[in-house]
Formats: structure tokens, sequence, C-alpha cells
């Protein structure tokens, strides 16, 4: 009779459900530095052991608690669609109270632990690259060739992280639809854009080495 391998304790999910909702409670209560892993066994009602079995440190477990699984079902139809999706889905992702209490630390935590990076990029961030080079370049869509999938995701991302945690803005629609009409419509006006450069101070003309 073949014996069949013994298998460990089953993870009880009500017990991950108590730890996460007990560090976004205390994130937004105390701040990153003074949540610590006794002060959410306490709050989860749970040991310290039982944390550990599931999360190597205070930072991964916090990075589950604010940035959970978020996959989207949602499939843009053109560029400018996805490019607004990822602008609102980034904005609505740093713009939580936990999150914003998180993001700090969680930043100095990452310089010291690539493994926590690791992590969290491949569950949000390489996803989400993908998902933007699929686009690019696209179809009779009126984009300039040779636009990196990067550079606008950390354009994004950058523009999101600094406004919800640095700035602590609150208005988060209104600069959704700014960080867009930035990143959708450029910088200049319409006039400049198809070429009238009226009000626009030309560069100074180069000059001959030596006056005349």
């Amino acid at each position: 009779m073949t014996e069949r391998p013994r298998l460990g304790p089953r993870r009880d999910p009500a017990v991950d459900r108590a730890v996460l909702d007990a560090a976004r409670s205390l994130l937004v209560e105390r701040g990153y530095a003074a949540t610590s892993i006794d002060a959410i066994a306490v709050r989860a009602g749970v040991s310290r052991p039982a944390i550990y079995r599931r999360w190597p440190s205070k930072a991964h477990l916090v990075a589950k608690a604010v940035f959970p699984d978020v996959g989207s079902e949602v499939v843009a139809p053109d560029l400018l669609c996805e490019i607004r999706k990822v602008i609102r889905g980034t904005i609505q992702l740093f713009g939580s109270a936990e999150t914003r209490a998180a993001m700090p630390g969680l930043m100095a935590e990452m310089r010291g632990d690539p493994s926590l990076y690791a992590k969290l990029s491949a569950r949000l961030d390489t996803p989400t690259r993908r998902e933007l080079a699929d686009y690019l370049p696209s179809d009779g869509e009126p984009t300039r060739p040779g636009l990196d999938p990067n550079t606008l995701l950390d354009t994004i991302a950058g523009a999101a992280l600094f406004a919800m945690c640095i700035r602590d803005i609150d208005d988060l629609d209104g600069f959704a639809a700014s960080l867009e009409d930035l990143l959708l419509y450029g910088i200049l006006g319409a006039q400049q854009r198809t070429g009238d450069r009226t009000g626009v101070a030309e560069p100074p003309a180069d000059r001959s080495p030596v006056e005349s």
C-alpha cells in the first residue's frame, strides 16, 4: 500500500484576513514605523509565529496588506483607453490611506531587501508594463514611434506616488484628469502642436565667434 505524503497544517484564510486587516488599520492609526509585528499580532488576535509562518518580515506583510492582488479583467480597446485605465488604477492604488502611510517605509525597506521589490514587481509592475507594451505601437493610433512603455509607466507611477504620498492630495479624480491631459495631449497648446509657434520664444541665433 502506497503511503500518502504527509501534508503540513492547512493555512487558515481567516488568520490571513485578520492579520492584513490589523496591519491596514494600524498603518492609518500609527504610521509605518509604529506598526510592529507585536502590535499587529495583538490587534489580529494571533501569535507572532502565526504571522512569521506567512510573511518573512513586517515589510512583506505590509506590502501584501496595502497592495493586494488587483488583476484586471477589463481589456482596453486601444492605447489611449489603456493609458487612462492605468492612470486611474495607479492613482487608486496609491490613494488609499493605508498605502499613503506605508509607502515611505516600504520604499526604504525595498532598498535593503531586493526580494520585496521583486515580489511587488511580479504582481503589480511587470504585468502592467507588458500590457502597455502590447499596445505599442498600436495600429491606427496617433502616437509617435519609439514610445517606451517603461518610461510611460514610470511617469504615471512616479506622478501618482508623489501626488498621493508626498503632496497628500485628496482630489483623486481631478489629479487623474490632469495627468491624463498632460500625457495624452502634451505640454504645448493646440496651436503649437500644429506647428504655429506664435507666442513661443525662439532660441537665440548662433553668433559668430568674431564680432564684426
